[in-house]
């Protein structure tokens, strides 16, 4: 009687002490917690995507009489309208975007890479200053900053201009801010000071030394603020009233507003608008490789 209790009492092979037979412990459910809400994050992001890529493929009528998620057989037709609409003004927007973006965070970039290095590198009064007042347009929303840019430019008249985009682009806060921790810790004094006592000038050790030490970290700069430009939306809106200068956001709002009253231009709307994120893309798969040179770099240093 005593030995069938303590056979009884002495735990499965395979199981926790202290846990049911059959349930995994707590600690392991507990696990699964973060990784059940990334998984529902996905889901919740792509959701989105999909339903984009599978409607650009739809026909005007396929668009609202098919599931939701069932490809179509128009999207060779609906691209095909999309470039024949208004004599391809589609393809306008989306050069504006590329000018806008592409010089705009080339700029940008420019400007951050030098700010960031010289409130890194030199010691001046009221550099912390200067970078504290950088800090706070971080946390300042762009919504705030629009209408007071757009006053400004229109006492300059230059308004509904590329420069009226292109101008208030070219100060980005947050990439100076990157720029000077970037540059604080990939650029050692050391090598600076070697620099000058060369007789190198503080121009040549910037250019030949220190910039390329903070390539991947103005990558980064250069990825954010050409994503930022290409999808900024109200700027230009208060900015341009010739649809002919449109970056691809407003264009194709535009064109969503003339859909109330044609619904046919839906399926154009989402076909540009599945078009648009293509470039987003392509330049996210081109940019990605300087870090992967920036690890296999810092591997080989270490």
């Amino acid at each position: 009687m005593s030995s069938l209790a303590v056979r009884q009492a002495e735990p499965v092979a395979g199981s926790t002490p202290g846990t049911p037979q059959g349930r995994p412990p707590l600690r392991r459910r507990i696990a699964l917690i973060p990784t059940v809400t990334l998984l529902l994050g996905a889901i919740y992001c792509l959701l989105p995507v999909a339903w984009v890529v599978m409607a650009a493929t739809k026909s005007g009528r396929e668009l609202f009489s098919t599931f939701t998620f069932l490809p179509g057989t128009g999207f060779a037709d609906n691209v095909r309208d999309l470039s024949a609409y208004r004599d391809g003004v589609y393809w306008e927007w989306m050069g504006n975007s590329a000018l806008y973006a592409g010089l705009g965070a080339l700029l940008s970039t420019c400007v951050s890479a030098i700010s960031g290095y010289a409130l890194a590198t030199y010691r001046f009064r009221g550099r912390e200053t200067i970078f504290n007042v950088l800090l706070a347009g971080v946390l300042m929303p762009p919504v705030i900053l629009a209408i007071p840019q757009y006053l400004l430019l229109a006492k300059a008249d230059l308004t509904d201009s590329y420069l009226s985009v292109l101008l208030p682009q070219i100060l980005f806060p947050y990439g100076v801010y990157l720029a000077r921790i970037y540059a604080a810790a990939a650029v050692p004094a050391d090598v600076v000071e070697a620099g000058r006592m060369d007789g190198a000038s503080e121009w040549r050790i910037f250019t030949r030394i220190a910039l390329p030490m903070m390539i991947p970290g103005m990558v980064t700069v250069f990825l954010f603020q050409f994503v930022a430009i290409w999808n900024n939306f109200l700027l230009p809106y208060i900015m341009l009233s010739d649809d002919e200068k449109f970056p691809i956001t407003l264009g194709l709002f535009t064109l969503l507003e003339q859909g109330a009253n044609t619904p046919a231009l839906y399926t154009l709307v989402i076909t540009g608008a599945l078009l648009a994120v293509l470039p987003l893309v392509a330049l996210f798969l081109v940019i990605q490789r300087f870090w992967s040179l920036d690890l296999l770099s810092g591997a080989v240093k270490s």
